[in-house]
């Protein structure tokens, strides 16, 4: 009697198990990957607030925006001779 007492409970917890343990490693597995998600969203939403910056200096500083082109896009002014300096290897 008790040892089929047993083996209920001991079946029903088996059976517990196989039905949920699947479903509960799918729900840690995207609560990682939220977890992840919400990490990028922090680092692209620092990364856009820094460009949204660097917009409006463009817009509204005319010497950074001359320092800008001059270092990223290589324009120089009329009668200057550009000149690349090639590191030695």
């Amino acid at each position: 009697m008790v040892f089929k007492k047993a083996f209920w409970i001991f079946g029903t917890t088996v059976l517990i198990f196989v039905l949920f343990l699947p479903g509960y490693l799918k729900v840690q597995d995207l609560r990682d990957r939220n977890r992840e998600l919400l990490n990028r969203i922090t680092v692209l939403n620092k990364e856009n607030v820094l460009l949204q910056q660097e917009f409006f200096r463009l817009q509204t500083d005319s010497e950074y925006l001359e320092k800008f082109a001059r270092e990223k896009t290589g324009v120089v002014r009329k009668g200057e001779i550009p000149v690349k300096v090639v590191p030695a290897q």
